[in-house]
């Protein structure tokens, strides 16, 4: 499928999803003044603003919770409309909110697709993949066939944008099926032309011709005439693909005729642009150039105006929103003054009220003073003694978990000064055999060998290792817990290099506890940075330490 075509069908599948159900098909709840608001959200987006803000205000006031909801997602559709998505998705999910307290299903529903078309244009394909479904639940459970329907062929666009068109088939077709089932023929054009779409994208030309003919008859008779410029523009594409030149030319002029009569200049733009592509490849580069510097100029016109009116509407819906604002604080500063005011002078009667109360019950506080003072001397001294007998119980058990701890530490630096001078002793033991290997005889160096490699075993054994695990944790409690929450890789040799690390022990030492060698201690070292995520420049031991 060529970008200027797939961009098209973006467009049109976006335009025509965002129309709420309740309107495409006659159905829901929307009342007269915002049906007006909704058929000049396109016509008239900064006039259709302050209406909607209007009847906004009018349903705050009689807590009109649907029609707060309903206002909320229209002003969210002109912001969408002016490529705000920020705006839009902040009003959209203030309606999802209102929504969803009253339990109005279908515009619950109808609100999400908004919502998921809004992360869809802007290239959110997983995000609004999981809210098209969410969407499609709640329609089968309120058993919506054609709210069901627009769902799925939703979630087969965002299918075939994450690049599944398997899945992106099967919801098409399921989405087909639905609208067969509601009889809705603009649902089963357009699903028609999704579909032929796919098949054009896997090269499967004769079936992307089927079901375009079929969107092009659903279509016509509709009589929606721009579905139809659509629909023969993809024709030519196919037939064009197909190396058919002169059905291309047939299909693709025809709906260059269609936009030229009904003024829609993106569209005849759009039919220049493919005329050019086949004149170019039937060899006549004269027609080619006129079409493509005639798509060219339309597209430059297009672009300019509507960059130029998207501003302008963006820059007035702003505005309104920012003397809306201002209003707002002005009126909220005006109730605080009211508040203020009411504050003062009804703490002013309390105050008088307290004074002559105070006056009225002094001398009965003056005569219970004394006794209250004499109960509180007696809690005061209760309470002192208490006070007291916690401190020195809590001083004794600090004393005490400090001499624990400094045995621990002392049996912890034991263990290990025994592991290192067994280890060197192991080493030692090791270069006088290696030693021996080369002056003695023959015939003995293989015992001694095997002397060695029982040696080289015994160093690496872990069965010291358990004991010296257990005292460290007795020292440096829940370290371990605490160390997994950076990393769920470290092996068993990363947790000695740590526990050895955390104990400040030099390199050498901890070559010899480890019975590997400088340079592969560095390696270790450099591995378990890695693990642990620090940034370069982040020293280890430091890290280690303040874990």
């Amino acid at each position: 499928m060529s970008l200027s075509r797939l961009n098209k069908s973006i467009f049109y599948l976006i335009a025509f999803c965002l129309l709420p159900a309740s309107l495409v098909f006659g159905q829901g709840r929307y009342d007269k003044k915002l049906q007006q608001t909704q058929m000049l959200i396109n016509q008239s987006p900064d006039v259709a603003y302050l209406k909607i803000k209007s009847l906004l205000q009018e349903a705050l006031n009689k807590d009109d919770t649907y029609t707060v909801g309903a206002c909320y997602r229209q002003i969210g559709e002109i912001f969408y409309h002016q490529a705000a998505f920020s705006q839009a998705l902040d009003n959209y999910y203030k309606a999802d909110a209102l929504f969803r307290k009253k339990k109005y299903d279908r515009e619950t529903a109808e609100n999400l697709n908004k919502i998921g078309n809004t992360y869809y244009y802007t290239h959110q394909y997983d995000v609004a993949l999981k809210i098209f479904k969410e969407a499609l639940d709640i329609y089968n459970r309120i058993r919506d066939k054609i709210g069901i329907a627009e769902s799925m062929g939703l979630i087969g666009q965002a299918y075939e944008k994450s690049g599944d068109h398997n899945r992106a088939f099967d919801f098409q077709n399921k989405a087909l099926e639905q609208y067969k089932k509601a009889q809705a023929q603009a649902g089963i054009a357009k699903i028609h032309e999704n579909i032929g779409s796919l098949y054009e994208d896997k090269m499967r030309l004769d079936s992307a011709l089927k079901h375009f003919k079929l969107a092009l008859l659903y279509n016509s008779n509709q009589g929606d005439k721009m579905a139809q410029i659509e629909v023969l523009n993809n024709l030519g594409d196919v037939y064009r693909k197909s190396a058919d030149y002169r059905q291309a030319l047939l299909y693709t002029h025809k709906a260059a005729d269609l936009a030229t009569r009904m003024k829609e200049h993106y569209q005849l733009a759009s039919a220049y642009r493919d005329l050019s592509k086949t004149y170019n490849l039937m060899g006549r580069n004269d027609s080619a150039y006129y079409y493509s510097d005639a798509g060219r100029e339309i597209y430059q016109t297009i672009f300019s105006e509507d960059n130029k009116n998207q501003q302008m509407v963006l820059q007035t819906l702003f505005e309104i929103e920012q003397k809306d604002n201002a209003i707002a604080q002005f009126q909220n500063d005006k109730q605080l003054n009211l508040l203020i005011i009411f504050s003062t002078i009804l703490i002013s009667i309390l105050l008088v009220c307290l004074g002559i109360s105070v006056i009225s019950r002094q001398r009965l506080k003056i005569k219970n003073e004394q006794q209250l003072n004499e109960q509180n001397r007696v809690l005061y001294e209760s309470q002192k003694k208490s006070l007291e007998f916690d401190l020195r119980s809590k001083h004794l058990k600090e004393e005490s978990l400090k001499g624990e701890l400094e045995l621990k530490s002392k049996e912890l630096t034991s263990h290990t000064l025994h592991l290192i001078k067994k280890n060197q002793l192991l080493d030692e033991l090791k270069d006088k055999l290696n030693a021996m290997i080369k002056d003695d005889k023959r015939d003995q160096r293989k015992e001694l060998k095997q002397v060695i490699n029982l040696i080289n075993q015994n160093n690496n054994q872990d069965k010291n290792w358990e004991d010296f695990r257990i005292v460290f944790e007795r020292v440096h409690e829940n370290f371990f817990d605490r160390l997994k929450k950076h990393s769920n890789a470290l092996t068993s040799s990363d947790y000695r290099l740590v526990a050895l690390l955390k104990m400040n022990l030099n390199s050498a030492d901890i070559a010899t506890m480890l019975g590997i060698s400088q340079d592969s201690l560095r390696i270790a070292r450099y591995r378990l940075r890695k693990k642990l995520n620090l940034e370069e420049g982040e020293n280890l031991s430091a890290f280690l330490q303040n874990l």
